[in-house]
């Protein structure tokens, strides 16, 4: 068995998902796509295994290995994406930068990243208070049991 033709399917598997991880946004297919990269890996392990002839058969242990991880790993990142799109409505990754805590916010200003307490009327620097209206006006607020304001 010549060892060229494997190879050369696996780097266009491993192209194919790198180009995968790099153009989609999309969560669900960038998990597809690392699948992909790991499956050009097995398929060189074992190619290679076959072409070396060797007695331990290395590279198809470490091909199941690879296997196993790769199911944790889809198993995990399917239940994160899942968790993500129930709570946000989207599996968009430019949009998963918005659950990091504290920093600059998307645009880079540290106002859009302020915690403000839900009772402090102080202004932010956009002219704002913490729900919103302009820092001039003041209104009467309640708080719910469930922690909702209510005018």
């Amino acid at each position: 068995m010549h060892l060229a033709y494997p190879a050369v399917l696996a780097a266009l598997l491993f192209s194919t998902g790198l180009y995968g991880v790099l153009a989609r946004r999309n969560a669900i297919l960038m998990l597809m796509s690392v699948e992909l990269m790991l499956n050009a890996v097995n398929l060189n392990l074992v190619a290679f295994d076959a072409w070396l002839r060797e007695e331990l058969h290395t590279g198809q242990a470490l091909a199941l290995f690879t296997i196993a991880v790769a199911a944790a790993e889809i198993g995990i990142g399917l239940a994160i994406v899942l968790l993500v799109y129930r709570s946000r409505g989207s599996s968009d990754i430019d949009r998963l930068r918005d659950l990091r805590e504290g920093g600059p916010g998307p645009d880079g200003d540290e106002a859009a990243a302020a915690v403000h307490e839900p009772g402090s009327h102080e202004p932010a620097a956009n002219g704002r208070d913490a729900g919103g209206r302009p820092s001039g006006t003041s209104s009467a607020t309640a708080t719910t049991d469930s922690g909702r304001q209510t005018a």
